[in-house]
């Protein structure tokens, strides 16, 4: 009868390899990583995951932040981060207080920051589930690689181009040209505000004649702008 004898340490020679393997693919997605971090530091992204895989399409213009008006920098930074050019791409009591929240029982809001989305949206994908906490992870690691590559300035534009500004349409210059009929160069400060305040949901709120509390928070975001240019809380992007 054929046995089949147990070798020691067999057992530590496969997870050597398996170490081995789980090291080396961390190695090279690491400096992938920074390489394509390093890239999108003077290339424009052609296209994200979000867009590739929207059933609805997308339309998206890449517009340099010299072509976006300021107010549309200023509505962004009162609606979503009103901490940018404070953080290092974490916001911790913004974290703090989402979570504060959450345990209180309140509605749950996110506490990213727009480095955060930024990182999302320009190198990995939407959704929920499972998939979500592997997600976070890797904006984690893509956040840190963005603040110290590209600097707030390049993350602004960037953010301002590929987050999502209605259904099938990507970037700012997109959103105004679909919404308003001009380039982003001209937004006023009640039309950018009104695309800021649909961001956190663009599929859902509406941009044109919004009602309910889309209209509130867009009023609310138009009076917060001037706050944000009066007090320098756009400084780390102009100057």
């Amino acid at each position: 009868m054929a046995q089949f004898l147990h070798k020691p340490g067999s057992e530590h020679g496969a997870l050597y390899r398996l170490g081995w393997w789980v090291a080396r693919v961390l190695v090279w997605f690491g400096l992938l990583s920074v390489a394509l971090t390093a890239i999108y530091r003077f290339v424009p992204p052609p296209v994200t995951l979000t867009m590739v895989l929207d059933p609805n399409g997308f339309t998206h213009d890449w517009q340099p932040l010299s072509r976006i008006d300021r107010r549309m920098v200023d509505a962004v930074i009162a609606g979503e981060d009103s901490r940018f050019c404070q953080h290092h791409g974490f916001d911790e009591a913004g974290i703090v207080y989402a979570l504060q929240r959450d345990m209180d029982g309140g509605k749950l809001r996110g506490g990213s920051t727009i480095s955060q989305q930024t990182a999302k949206n320009a190198f990995l994908w939407q959704g929920t589930g499972v998939t979500r906490y592997a997600r976070k992870g890797l904006e984690a690691w893509f956040t840190v690689l963005i603040e110290a590559i590209w600097g707030k300035r390049r993350i602004m534009e960037v953010y301002l181009n590929v987050a999502e500004t209605g259904i099938g349409t990507y970037g700012v210059e997109a959103g105004s040209q679909r919404y308003f009929h001009h380039a982003a160069a001209h937004l006023s400060q009640v039309e950018a505000a009104r695309i800021a305040a649909a961001l956190p949901s663009p599929k859902k709120r509406s941009v044109v004649d919004p009602s309910g509390r889309t209209r509130h928070h867009g009023n609310v975001i138009a009076a917060r702008s001037g706050e944000v240019r009066r007090d320098d809380l756009d400084s780390c992007v102009y100057n």
